[in-house]
């Protein structure tokens, strides 16, 4: 029975694996401190986002009562049903109404402080609810922009002394803005919302999803299972790797010589942007497509046809369903690379001014990164916190997409 002999540990040996291990644990520690390191940035640009963005998520409002029983204003629920209801309490002087009881709310310099467009506020008080033109009734309308601006701490002595007054007096207060939801662009930070660029954004997404996914998928099933293997398909591969590398702007140039040549009346639609945004989307569907085509076992094809199944069949009733978690999540992943482009679509015109959210796909619009981006080129505070409330808005919308992602890929996993 031969005894076991440990080997002998000489210096050197003892010395290169001490250097081993010493290397062993400056490895964990750098890679510790890059996860330390990413996470801490992350939090900070979180942070800053956040703490800037509560702001944009609020608007300066200041305290007007307004006695309706003096107003003399019709409300007629037939005339306020229709469209034209914010502009027949236009006729009958609702914004004349809304000045005066200003003056005797807030004193004429306060009255002048008064957003221009405060009186729609109270027009769609009176559509949603007619009783209150029969009484008293307080707002909470929007101030100025220079008035705002004063509240803040900034702009001339004469406004910042104005808010002074109305905030010691409890006439003036930053409030929750849910219109911020709800409205399109303006001129007025007061005013802007996100609502027409957030449904540029979803048409322009509807119209890349029903032109990539399906052409990025059949083009990734029939180069991995019916394609032959040739110099033409060596090079159509190379091409696609190529094109899903190629810098955002050269697609929107593509666009633009060839989308507005053909459609030259559909410039900033949803259409358009689409169409630019779905040549740099598919790419990387179809890579993303071949990859899990190539994950499904042989052994599934080669079942199915034992059994029978035609080539289209087992395609479609075994290879594809499998393979769908991964085209799944790669198609989202690529339309949330799309959703936040903003190069392809200024050249095509999406960087318009559009004061109203779009009707149609055909419709002129803009999109949220291109919103966010003439936002942070204005000078004005107020737009600076819309801005930083948008991005927010774009980062959770963001991170729906990829969970959504995650959620279809365990749902639609399957074990073999």
């Amino acid at each position: 029975m031969s005894e076991h002999i440990a080997p002998t540990r000489t210096p050197a040996f003892e010395a290169r694996l001490k250097k081993r291990y010493a290397a062993e644990k400056r490895f964990r520690s750098l890679g510790l401190a890059a996860i330390v390191f990413s996470v801490a940035v992350l939090v900070y640009l979180l942070g800053t986002m956040t703490l800037n963005g509560i702001g944009g998520f609020q608007r300066a409002e200041v305290e007007v009562q307004i006695d309706f029983t003096q107003a003399g204003l019709s409300a007629d629920p037939a005339t306020l049903e229709s469209p034209q209801a914010i502009q027949s309490l236009q006729s009958q002087g609702l914004p004349e109404v809304v000045q005066y009881f200003a003056q005797e709310s807030l004193g004429e310099a306060g009255a002048r402080g008064l957003g221009a467009q405060a009186w729609r506020d109270v027009a769609q008080a009176i559509i949603d609810d007619p009783s209150i033109v029969r009484g008293q009734e307080t707002f909470w309308l929007p101030a100025s922009a220079d008035l705002a601006s004063g509240y803040a701490g900034e702009g001339s002595q004469e406004l910042q002394t104005l808010a002074a007054e109305l905030d010691a007096a409890g006439k003036i207060d930053k409030n929750f803005d849910a219109g911020f939801f709800s409205r399109a662009d303006a001129t007025n930070p007061q005013q802007v919302g996100i609502w027409g660029a957030l449904k540029g954004s979803m048409l322009t997404m509807v119209v890349t999803l029903l032109l990539a996914f399906p052409i990025g998928v059949l083009a990734a099933l029939y180069l991995e299972e019916y394609a032959p293997k040739n110099r033409w398909t060596d090079l159509i591969e190379l091409s696609i790797n190529n094109l899903a590398a190629v810098p955002s702007i050269i697609f929107g140039l593509l666009g633009l010589a060839v989308f507005l040549t053909l459609f030259p009346n559909l410039r900033s639609a949803p259409v358009i942007g689409g169409m630019t945004l779905a040549l740099m989307t598919m790419p990387v569907i179809v890579i993303a497509g071949r990859n899990a085509i190539k994950a499904v076992p042989p052994s599934i094809r080669d079942g199915a046809l034992a059994v029978g199944a035609s080539p289209v069949q087992v395609v479609f009733h075994h290879v594809l369903p499998l393979a769908l978690p991964g085209i799944l999540t790669g198609t989202i992943i690529g339309m949330a690379r799309a959703l936040g482009e903003t190069a392809p679509l200024l050249m095509i015109g999406m960087r318009a001014f559009v004061a109203s959210p779009p009707d149609g796909f055909t419709s002129p619009a803009t999109v949220l990164p291109m919103q966010i981006f003439l936002w942070s080129d204005e000078i004005d505070r107020g737009f600076v916190e819309r801005t930083s409330a948008a991005i927010i808005v774009l980062l959770l919308f963001l991170l729906l997409m990829n969970g959504l992602a995650i959620y279809l890929r365990n749902k639609f996993e399957k074990k073999w």
